[in-house]
């Protein structure tokens, strides 16, 4: 899974997460703070086999660092984000 800064325009920030399944199961795309509270959740459904791309407007959210986790059937990556204004 791959993320990139989106847009950066009027103190609007938002984040392109890109994934790819292999095959079809239960997915979750979700952001949590620095302290572990979770702060979205961006995908929370079932999804076929294929490439995906969800984008995250973290403009109502403070400067910091900040994690997203993807979870599909047992796999379960875990990546740092670094959000600056």
């Amino acid at each position: 899974m791959n993320s990139y800064i989106f847009y950066f325009l009027l103190n609007i920030v938002a984040f392109l997460f890109i994934y790819y399944l292999g095959v079809g199961s239960d997915v979750k795309l979700l952001v949590y703070d620095i302290l572990g509270r979770e702060v979205a959740i961006l995908v929370n459904t079932q999804q076929q086999a294929g490439s995906y791309e969800v984008s995250w407007n973290a403009s109502g959210f403070a400067s910091g660092i900040y994690f997203y986790t993807l979870t599909s059937g047992a796999f379960i990556s875990t990546k740092k984000l670094i959000l600056l204004k």
